[in-house]
């Protein structure tokens, strides 16, 4: 008997899954960010932010990126044993002023599939500049993620992004920077061999 309502509750749960429609496109707006989300690639599309710290110093101990109830996103599943980052869009350095602010980058609505070595090298090498852009200047920065034909569907459901475009706008300066990289193990570590205007 517990068998056959193990597999009762297991078939209702399913039913209820696939009769749920993924968006292609869901718009989140908060105190930190602008999100565009596709909830059937599991990832962002475009991110939008204002570097708020340019020197916080909150630490991130115990922070994990978690998932959210009303949007379905990518979760730890599709990161693991492979080489693709958990890539905080909005930098996590770019809002430790306060502790609330660092706790909502960690959404999984931040969250992309980034290939580790662009992530933690030339990717990492740019935020840091817009941080130190922020201390003289208001940095607003653009993320539009690129999926095309050659985009990977992990197994476990999300699309891998072929490339990430950059738009950085310093306000008062009046200057723009756009930059373009594919999601894959950069050639160079210099961030202005891939500015595209």
């Amino acid at each position: 008997m517990k068998k056959i309502i193990f597999i009762l509750a297991l078939l209702t749960t399913y039913l209820n899954l696939s009769s749920q429609k993924l968006r292609d496109n869901v718009k989140i707006i908060t105190n930190i960010f602008e999100i565009e989300y596709s909830e059937k690639l599991e990832q962002p599309i475009s991110v939008q932010y204002t570097v708020q710290c340019f020197n916080g110093t909150e630490s991130r101990a115990g922070m994990d990126f978690y998932t959210n109830d009303s949007i379905h996103t990518s979760d730890n599943k599709d990161y693991v044993n492979n080489v693709w980052d958990k890539g905080h869009l909005a930098p996590a350095a770019d809002f430790n002023c306060d502790k609330e602010k660092l706790y909502k980058t960690f959404s999984y609505l931040n969250c992309s599939l980034q290939n580790q070595y662009l992530n933690r090298g030339v990717w990492k090498i740019l935020e840091g500049q817009e941080r130190e852009w922020s201390k003289i200047d208001i940095v607003i920065v653009k993320i539009k993620l690129i999926f095309n034909n050659e985009s990977v569907v992990l197994p476990t459901g999300a699309t891998v992004p072929f490339a990430f475009e950059k738009s950085i706008f310093l306000l008062k300066s009046k200057k723009t920077y756009k930059f373009y990289f594919e999601n894959i193990k950069p050639i160079k570590n210099v961030f202005w061999d891939y500015k595209i205007n």
